[in-house]
Protein backbone atom coordinates (compact mmCIF):
# COMPACT_ATOMS: atom_id res chain seq x y z
CA UNK A 1 0.00 0.00 0.00
CA UNK A 2 1.35 3.52 -0.94
CA UNK A 3 2.77 5.68 1.96
CA UNK A 4 0.14 7.45 3.32
CA UNK A 5 -2.68 5.73 1.90
CA UNK A 6 -5.93 6.54 3.95
CA UNK A 7 -8.01 3.87 2.78
CA UNK A 8 -9.61 1.04 5.08
CA UNK A 9 -12.31 -1.82 4.46
CA UNK A 10 -15.69 -0.70 5.04
CA UNK A 11 -16.79 -1.62 8.88
CA UNK A 12 -12.83 -0.19 10.23
CA UNK A 13 -11.95 2.88 10.45
CA UNK A 14 -8.41 3.40 9.09
CA UNK A 15 -6.55 4.79 12.28
CA UNK A 16 -6.90 3.03 15.68
CA UNK A 17 -7.52 6.53 17.90
CA UNK A 18 -10.27 6.66 20.47
CA UNK A 19 -13.11 9.28 20.26
CA UNK A 20 -14.16 11.44 23.24
CA UNK A 21 -17.97 11.68 22.05
CA UNK A 22 -20.56 10.65 25.23
CA UNK A 23 -21.63 7.10 24.74
CA UNK A 24 -25.14 7.77 25.86
CA UNK A 25 -25.28 10.77 24.26
CA UNK A 26 -23.82 9.29 20.77
CA UNK A 27 -26.41 6.70 21.27
CA UNK A 28 -29.12 8.67 22.06
CA UNK A 29 -28.43 10.35 18.61
CA UNK A 30 -28.58 7.39 16.54
CA UNK A 31 -31.92 6.64 17.86
CA UNK A 32 -32.93 9.75 17.12
CA UNK A 33 -31.64 9.44 13.23
CA UNK A 34 -32.97 5.68 12.92
CA UNK A 35 -36.43 7.14 13.63
CA UNK A 36 -35.77 10.14 11.52
CA UNK A 37 -35.17 8.07 8.35
CA UNK A 38 -37.53 5.56 9.28
CA UNK A 39 -40.21 8.09 9.19
CA UNK A 40 -39.85 8.66 5.13
CA UNK A 41 -40.88 5.70 2.86
CA UNK A 42 -39.36 7.02 -0.43
CA UNK A 43 -35.87 6.16 -1.26
CA UNK A 44 -35.01 9.50 -2.48
CA UNK A 45 -36.16 11.06 1.06
CA UNK A 46 -34.56 8.80 3.34
CA UNK A 47 -31.08 9.67 0.97
CA UNK A 48 -31.95 13.22 1.80
CA UNK A 49 -32.49 12.92 5.17
CA UNK A 50 -29.08 11.16 5.71
CA UNK A 51 -27.33 13.74 3.55
CA UNK A 52 -28.85 16.07 6.36
CA UNK A 53 -28.14 13.91 10.11
CA UNK A 54 -24.54 13.45 8.55
CA UNK A 55 -23.78 16.94 8.99
CA UNK A 56 -25.15 17.42 12.11
CA UNK A 57 -24.00 14.04 14.04
CA UNK A 58 -20.22 13.18 12.07
CA UNK A 59 -17.31 15.46 13.57
CA UNK A 60 -15.76 17.82 11.25
CA UNK A 61 -18.45 17.22 8.27
CA UNK A 62 -19.03 20.84 7.01
CA UNK A 63 -20.88 19.69 3.73
CA UNK A 64 -22.22 16.49 2.68
CA UNK A 65 -23.08 14.68 -1.06
CA UNK A 66 -24.54 11.34 -2.44
CA UNK A 67 -22.78 10.36 -5.13
CA UNK A 68 -25.02 6.73 -7.19
CA UNK A 69 -23.94 4.96 -10.03
CA UNK A 70 -26.19 3.13 -12.14
CA UNK A 71 -24.76 0.19 -14.08
CA UNK A 72 -21.18 0.84 -13.10
CA UNK A 73 -21.19 3.88 -15.00
CA UNK A 74 -22.87 7.84 -15.02
CA UNK A 75 -21.81 8.73 -11.76
CA UNK A 76 -24.28 11.52 -10.53
CA UNK A 77 -24.76 13.44 -7.05
CA UNK A 78 -27.75 13.04 -5.29
CA UNK A 79 -28.69 15.54 -2.48
CA UNK A 80 -25.58 17.85 -2.04
CA UNK A 81 -25.88 20.47 0.92
CA UNK A 82 -24.08 23.02 -1.19
CA UNK A 83 -22.20 24.35 -3.75
CA UNK A 84 -18.85 22.65 -2.89
CA UNK A 85 -20.12 19.36 -2.77
CA UNK A 86 -22.24 20.08 -6.43
CA UNK A 87 -19.09 21.09 -7.74
CA UNK A 88 -16.53 18.74 -6.51
CA UNK A 89 -18.63 15.29 -7.18
CA UNK A 90 -18.68 16.58 -11.16
CA UNK A 91 -15.13 17.11 -10.89
CA UNK A 92 -14.89 13.57 -9.98
CA UNK A 93 -17.24 11.89 -12.73
CA UNK A 94 -15.66 14.30 -15.16
CA UNK A 95 -12.05 13.29 -14.13
CA UNK A 96 -13.31 9.26 -13.16
CA UNK A 97 -11.20 9.57 -10.03
CA UNK A 98 -11.88 10.63 -6.40
CA UNK A 99 -12.56 9.35 -3.30
CA UNK A 100 -15.91 8.65 -3.75
CA UNK A 101 -15.47 6.59 -6.88
CA UNK A 102 -13.34 4.55 -4.70
CA UNK A 103 -15.44 3.94 -1.91
CA UNK A 104 -17.97 3.07 -4.78
CA UNK A 105 -15.93 0.63 -6.50
CA UNK A 106 -13.49 -1.04 -4.03
CA UNK A 107 -16.30 -0.91 -1.29
CA UNK A 108 -13.93 1.05 1.48
CA UNK A 109 -13.85 4.43 3.63
CA UNK A 110 -11.64 6.50 1.86
CA UNK A 111 -10.17 9.51 4.18
CA UNK A 112 -8.53 12.52 2.29
CA UNK A 113 -6.56 14.25 4.93
CA UNK A 114 -5.07 17.42 3.29
CA UNK A 115 -7.00 17.78 -0.35
CA UNK A 116 -3.90 20.26 -1.20
CA UNK A 117 -0.98 17.24 -0.86
CA UNK A 118 -3.31 14.51 -1.91
CA UNK A 119 -1.22 12.39 -4.55
CA UNK A 120 -3.53 9.49 -5.11
CA UNK A 121 -5.75 11.27 -7.43
CA UNK A 122 -4.12 14.36 -8.75
CA UNK A 123 -6.03 15.94 -11.35
CA UNK A 124 -9.08 15.73 -8.99
CA UNK A 125 -7.25 16.93 -5.74
CA UNK A 126 -5.82 19.91 -7.48
CA UNK A 127 -9.09 21.38 -8.82
CA UNK A 128 -11.11 20.56 -5.47
CA UNK A 129 -8.89 22.13 -3.95
CA UNK A 130 -9.13 24.98 -5.60
CA UNK A 131 -13.11 24.80 -4.85
CA UNK A 132 -12.51 25.14 -1.30
CA UNK A 133 -12.53 21.59 -0.04
CA UNK A 134 -10.04 21.12 2.34
CA UNK A 135 -10.50 17.07 3.17
CA UNK A 136 -13.01 14.28 2.72
CA UNK A 137 -14.23 10.78 3.93
CA UNK A 138 -16.34 8.87 2.01
CA UNK A 139 -18.28 5.72 2.90
CA UNK A 140 -20.20 3.11 0.46
CA UNK A 141 -23.39 3.11 1.56
CA UNK A 142 -24.75 -0.05 -0.14
CA UNK A 143 -24.31 -2.37 -3.99
CA UNK A 144 -27.03 -3.73 -5.38
CA UNK A 145 -25.88 -5.25 -8.68
CA UNK A 146 -24.40 -3.32 -10.86
CA UNK A 147 -25.86 -0.22 -8.71
CA UNK A 148 -23.94 1.23 -5.98
CA UNK A 149 -23.93 4.41 -3.18
CA UNK A 150 -21.95 6.47 -1.41
CA UNK A 151 -22.18 9.08 1.20
CA UNK A 152 -19.41 12.07 0.57
CA UNK A 153 -18.63 14.16 3.25
CA UNK A 154 -16.21 17.50 3.16
CA UNK A 155 -14.15 19.65 5.60
CA UNK A 156 -13.57 23.46 4.59
CA UNK A 157 -10.09 23.25 6.11
CA UNK A 158 -7.38 20.22 6.30
CA UNK A 159 -7.58 17.20 8.65
CA UNK A 160 -11.21 18.11 9.40
CA UNK A 161 -11.81 14.09 10.25
CA UNK A 162 -9.83 12.16 12.49
CA UNK A 163 -10.33 8.70 14.14
CA UNK A 164 -13.85 9.68 15.84
CA UNK A 165 -14.97 10.79 12.51
CA UNK A 166 -14.58 7.61 10.58
CA UNK A 167 -15.55 5.32 13.55
CA UNK A 168 -19.09 7.50 14.05
CA UNK A 169 -19.57 7.89 10.40
CA UNK A 170 -19.12 3.92 9.57
CA UNK A 171 -21.82 3.14 12.45
CA UNK A 172 -23.77 6.27 10.53
CA UNK A 173 -23.04 4.84 7.46
CA UNK A 174 -24.60 1.39 8.64
CA UNK A 175 -27.71 2.98 9.97
CA UNK A 176 -27.94 4.45 6.54
CA UNK A 177 -27.52 1.36 4.35
CA UNK A 178 -30.61 -0.49 6.58
CA UNK A 179 -32.83 2.64 6.40
CA UNK A 180 -32.32 3.18 2.13
CA UNK A 181 -32.45 -0.87 1.97
CA UNK A 182 -36.00 -1.02 3.53
CA UNK A 183 -37.21 2.07 1.75
CA UNK A 184 -36.25 0.54 -1.50
CA UNK A 185 -38.77 -2.50 -0.30
CA UNK A 186 -41.63 -0.85 0.74
CA UNK A 187 -41.20 1.61 -2.38
CA UNK A 188 -40.75 -1.63 -4.88
CA UNK A 189 -43.94 -3.49 -2.86
CA UNK A 190 -45.90 -0.34 -3.76
CA UNK A 191 -44.81 -0.08 -7.40
CA UNK A 192 -45.99 -4.23 -8.25
CA UNK A 193 -49.71 -2.81 -5.84
CA UNK A 194 -49.60 0.29 -8.00
CA UNK A 195 -48.93 -1.86 -11.86
CA UNK A 196 -51.31 -4.61 -10.34
CA UNK A 197 -53.96 -1.99 -10.35
CA UNK A 198 -53.30 0.33 -13.19
CA UNK A 199 -53.46 -3.56 -15.04
CA UNK A 200 -57.14 -4.18 -13.55
CA UNK A 201 -58.13 -0.77 -14.60
CA UNK A 202 -57.08 -1.36 -18.02
CA UNK A 203 -58.35 -4.97 -18.23
CA UNK A 204 -61.56 -4.10 -17.21
CA UNK A 205 -61.90 -1.10 -19.36
CA UNK A 206 -61.44 -3.96 -22.45
CA UNK A 207 -63.72 -6.17 -20.74
CA UNK A 208 -66.54 -3.74 -21.05
CA UNK A 209 -65.40 -2.43 -24.70
CA UNK A 210 -65.14 -5.82 -26.16
CA UNK A 211 -67.03 -7.91 -24.00
CA UNK A 212 -64.24 -10.50 -23.55
CA UNK A 213 -63.08 -12.39 -20.11
CA UNK A 214 -60.05 -11.12 -17.97
CA UNK A 215 -57.45 -13.72 -19.30
CA UNK A 216 -58.38 -12.37 -22.67
CA UNK A 217 -57.84 -9.05 -21.96
CA UNK A 218 -54.76 -9.61 -19.98
CA UNK A 219 -53.53 -11.48 -23.15
CA UNK A 220 -54.34 -8.40 -25.74
CA UNK A 221 -52.35 -6.14 -23.32
CA UNK A 222 -49.73 -8.57 -23.80
CA UNK A 223 -50.04 -8.64 -27.22
CA UNK A 224 -50.14 -4.74 -27.82
CA UNK A 225 -47.17 -4.78 -25.29
CA UNK A 226 -44.76 -7.42 -27.77
CA UNK A 227 -46.12 -5.43 -30.59
CA UNK A 228 -45.00 -2.49 -29.29
CA UNK A 229 -42.25 -3.61 -27.23
CA UNK A 230 -43.17 -1.92 -24.62
CA UNK A 231 -43.31 -2.43 -20.93
CA UNK A 232 -47.26 -3.78 -20.43
CA UNK A 233 -47.21 -1.40 -17.38
CA UNK A 234 -47.04 1.75 -19.68
CA UNK A 235 -49.36 -0.26 -21.93
CA UNK A 236 -51.87 0.04 -19.39
CA UNK A 237 -51.03 3.22 -18.12
CA UNK A 238 -51.93 4.55 -21.36
CA UNK A 239 -55.45 3.02 -22.03
CA UNK A 240 -56.60 3.92 -18.86
CA UNK A 241 -55.40 7.77 -19.29
CA UNK A 242 -56.81 8.31 -23.12
CA UNK A 243 -59.07 5.15 -23.55
CA UNK A 244 -57.47 4.38 -26.16
CA UNK A 245 -55.00 2.10 -27.01
CA UNK A 246 -52.91 2.28 -30.82
CA UNK A 247 -52.15 -1.82 -31.94
CA UNK A 248 -55.55 -3.37 -30.43
CA UNK A 249 -57.03 -5.90 -33.15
Amino acid sequence: MPEGKQVSEQGEPSGGGHGTTDIDELAQQFSEVARSLQAHSSPDEVLAEVVASAIQLIPGVDEASISVVIGRRNAASQHPSGELPQLVDAVQTETGEGPCLEALYEQQTVKVPDMASEQRWPQFARRAADLGAGSMLSFQLYVKGDNLGALNLYGRHSNAFDDESEQIGLLFASHAAVAFADAKKIDHLQRAVDTRDLIGQAKGILMERYKITAPQAFQALIRVSQRRNTKIRLIAEELTATRNLTGLP
